[in-house]
């Protein structure tokens, strides 16, 4: 029996990525039923490309609609908390783009309402998935890579005035926030996907690259859970753009590829301390099958999740973790203390962490 899924998607910029990434490759999964937008010209070329029919700039028309299974949000980020919250009062199971919501006040309220809901809902974290990634994951789940030491994150980009001439962009009450919110909490979420969570974090921020109201520039020094040290440095002033983690274990050293828009993928460095781990490593990934990149694992993921009533790929706690991080950069920026997770409402920032 089929159980395709019927899908809407909200907002055209990263929407389309979905479409080509996450749902074509899926056609016994997933139809792309619906799109809506508000740029009517981008709504009807997108919808002819694809040959989609039903087109509309009315969220509360596709709430509506019956038929459909999935409302898959890609808007501003300004707009998700509530879009999300209509979503799930619909019944409808919800995909949601980074940054899930603008504070963790708002997730801790989109956490509360999924536990009523009929639909289920998952942030999208796509750059988890792909062979690189999955391998380190694979190595240290199996205990062979041994006693985590040392982690650094660098997301080192570039933007200009002609990415942020789009009127939502670099602003707090549309964007949310700026490096941290809408390019590093990619990599931010590998971090920790890989080095498990934060126990504390000394951050600063910096507006110095663009004149937009938002941080262009950030680093902090963090203590892990397990007793590890990492370091992140964000900026939107690289004339070279990579995206790399490298992680320091007692076995083995492993070090992402530096792919701007896909640092999942292979080819992951894997430096094993000796023969003997090399062995083990190379014995763990001898039945290795490739892992699709990005949108496309995820959504599948997505839909065996849904289907089976198993675990999600990417869940709200997920989220709540990576604007936790978020959240502890602000404070600790502008108290110029370290901040201690778990981040609760006795933040200075747990509803907002706009600047005082």
């Amino acid at each position: 029996m089929s159980d395709v899924k019927k899908v809407a998607i909200i907002g055209l910029g990263i929407g389309r990525s979905h479409i080509v990434e996450g749902y074509l490759p899926h056609p016994d999964r997933f139809e792309v039923a619906v799109l809506c937008d508000l740029n009517e010209e981008r709504l009807h070329a997108v919808a002819d490309e694809f040959g989609i029919g039903r087109r509309l700039k009315d969220f509360v028309e596709v709430l509506n609609m019956p038929d459909i299974d999935i409302i898959d949000i890609c808007t501003p980020p300004g707009s998700h908390f509530q879009l999300i919250m209509q979503a799930l009062a619909a019944g409808k199971h919800v995909v949601c783009e980074k940054p899930l919501v603008g504070s963790l006040a708002d997730v801790d309220a989109v956490i509360a309402a999924e536990k009523t809901a009929k639909g289920r809902l998952m942030p999208i974290f796509q750059y988890r998935y792909g062979d690189g990634i999955q391998k380190a994951k694979r190595i240290i789940e199996a205990g062979i890579a041994g006693k985590p030491y040392v982690a650094t994150s660098e997301t080192h980009w570039v933007r200009g005035a002609d990415y942020y001439a789009v009127p939502w962009r670099g602003k707090w009450d549309t964007e949310l926030g700026g490096v941290l919110m809408t390019h590093s909490i990619h990599l931010h979420d590998m971090l920790t996907y890989l080095m498990g969570p934060i126990a504390g974090l000394f951050g600063r921020v910096a507006t110095r690259v663009n004149d937009i109201e938002v941080e262009d520039c950030a680093s902090a020094s963090l203590l892990m859970e397990n007793g590890a040290l990492a370091t992140i440095s964000a900026t939107l002033g690289s004339q070279e753009q990579i995206s790399r983690l490298r992680l320091a274990f007692e076995n083995v050293l492993i070090e992402s590829n530096h792919e701007p828009y896909s640092p999942g993928q292979d080819p992951w460095k894997i430096v094993p301390a000796n023969d003997e781990i090399g062995a083990k490593i190379d014995a763990l990934l001898a039945d290795w099958s490739p892992i699709p990149n990005r949108f496309n694992t995820q959504m599948k993921l997505f839909h065996e999740a849904l289907v089976s009533s198993g675990p999600l790929p990417v869940t709200t706690a997920d989220a709540r973790q990576a604007l936790e991080l978020v959240t502890a950069f602000y404070e600790s920026s502008e108290t110029r203390t370290e901040v201690r997770f778990p981040v609760g409402p006795e933040s200075t920032k747990y509803k907002s962490w706009r600047p005082a």
